[in-house]
């Protein structure tokens, strides 16, 4: 039975965590719940999502997100504006004060990277970078999700019409994520 953790789905599954948990801690200062800065971050990088778009980007259940979205409203950190043409579709803002708490989330983050990353040189740094965007690509496009370029390929697609169960047939010699 090979070792699980030199597969590679397992350590980004792993180092996925391990940045969480570090980064909880130290928000955690802030009296912030990982619901509470994930909520304020997915709203910083998209202001004016929906309950339902929300939920969607933090994979969790309409009900939940409005649960949250209560939650964070009764603190003043967002507010649900009625969308133009549409009054019963609620956008969601966050507030001046959640403006500057995520600018507290944010350098937290960045402490928290450069905690992860303290002993790789500036090169490296850009080649993960530059590695984890490719795997992101490659992800999207396999599901179908449209990238940069606005591009949109069916789900499973595979362009160069080869397998990838062994890890091998696109080249790579790496092991393949269970």
């Amino acid at each position: 039975m090979p070792n699980t953790d030199e597969f590679i789905g397992v350590m980004i599954s792993d180092v996925a965590r391990l940045l969480r948990t570090t980064f909880d801690r130290r928000v955690r200062k802030l009296r912030l719940t990982r619901a509470q800065w994930l909520v304020l971050t997915r709203l910083h990088r998209r202001p004016g999502a929906s309950q339902s778009e929300l939920a969607e980007m933090m994979e969790v259940e309409k009900a939940t997100a409005g649960r949250m979205i209560d939650r964070l409203e009764a603190k003043g950190w967002v507010e649900r504006r009625a969308q133009n043409g549409d009054r019963r579709i609620k956008r969601v803002h966050l507030t001046a004060e959640a403006e500057r708490v995520h600018k507290r989330i944010w350098r937290m983050a960045e402490l928290t990277l450069d905690d992860a990353l303290a002993n790789f040189s500036a090169q490296e740094g850009r080649q993960l970078r530059a590695l984890l965007a490719r795997v992101k690509q490659n992800l999207s496009t396999a599901n179908g999700v449209a990238t940069k370029k606005g591009a949109i390929t069916r789900s499973g697609a595979n362009p160069r019409g080869m397998r990838h169960a062994n890890g091998k047939a696109n080249g790579h010699s790496g092991r393949a994520a269970p």
